[in-house]
C-alpha cells in the first residue's frame, strides 16, 4: 500500500467538494474570516449591509453562551437595530428548511492565535461561519505500520 502524503489527501479532500459544489476560498487568519463571514452573512440576508459597529454586535450575540446555546442562536434569527435607530433587521445565519439555500465554502491551513497559534487542514464553512474543522492524516500510515509489526513478530 502506497501512504499519500496529507497535502495530496488535503487537496484531493478540496477538489471533491469544488466537485460537490463548495466555493473554494482562501483565509489565512482571523481577520480574513471575520471579512469572509460578513460578506457572507450579507448576501445570505437578502444583500444587506451592515457598518462596522453592527457587524460587532452580531458577533457579540454569536459569542455568548456554551456550544449548545450558540448552535441554537445559529439556528434562530437574530433582531439588529440599525445604526440609524429607524430600522430594525432580523438577520438569519443559517437556512434549516431549504439548507440548499446556504453558501458552502471549503478552504485550508488557516491560521488563529488565541492562547496559543492553530493552524487548520481543511475548514468548512455554511454562510461564512466555520462550522467543520478536520484534521487529517497521511493515508497508509496505519497500514504501513500494522504491516511492519506483523512482519517482525
Amino acid at each position: 500500500m502506497t501512504t499519500q502524503s496529507e497535502y495530496e489527501l488535503e487537496n484531493a479532500l478540496i477538489a471533491q467538494l469544488v466537485g460537490m459544489e463548495y466555493e473554494q476560498v482562501r483565509i489565512e487568519n482571523d481577520s480574513d474570516m471575520r471579512s469572509n463571514f460578513k460578506r457572507q452573512l450579507e448576501i445570505h440576508n437578502k444583500n444587506i449591509r451592515l457598518t462596522a459597529s453592527e457587524f460587532e454586535r452580531v458577533l457579540n450575540h454569536l459569542n455568548t453562551g456554551t456550544v449548545f446555546e450558540r448552535a441554537k442562536l445559529l439556528r434562530d434569527k437574530f433582531v439588529l437595530k440599525r445604526d440609524d435607530g429607524n430600522e430594525t433587521v432580523w438577520l438569519s445565519f443559517l437556512n434549516c428548511e431549504d439548507w440548499c439555500m446556504n453558501e458552502f465554502q471549503v478552504t485550508h491551513q488557516i491560521t488563529m492565535e488565541g492562547n496559543r497559534k492553530n493552524r487548520y487542514d481543511v475548514t468548512l464553512l455554511i454562510n461564512g461561519l466555520p462550522l467543520v474543522q478536520i484534521e487529517l492524516k497521511k493515508r497508509g500510515c496505519f497500514s504501513m505500520c500494522s504491516y511492519l509489526l506483523s512482519a517482525t513478530a
